[in-house]
């Protein structure tokens, strides 16, 4: 599972998302930064600055 935490590029926000595929996670990302933090334009930097801070969810041992 892929994860992307907004904390990383927005500092104090709290949302995050979880995805197979990081395409979705850019999707839901760019969304959330229209809806909560008011982007009305995403520019190819925001969405390569998303993707770079994507990553393997830690996997807690049982």
């Amino acid at each position: 599972m892929r994860l992307f935490e907004c904390g990383t590029l927005v500092p104090g926000c709290q949302w995050h998302t979880r995805a197979e595929e990081d395409a979705e996670i850019v999707r839901r990302a760019v969304a959330h930064m229209r809806n909560d933090h008011g982007e009305q334009i995403i520019r190819e930097n925001m969405v390569e600055n998303i993707k770079a801070r994507i990553r393997n969810e830690a996997i807690a041992p049982a």
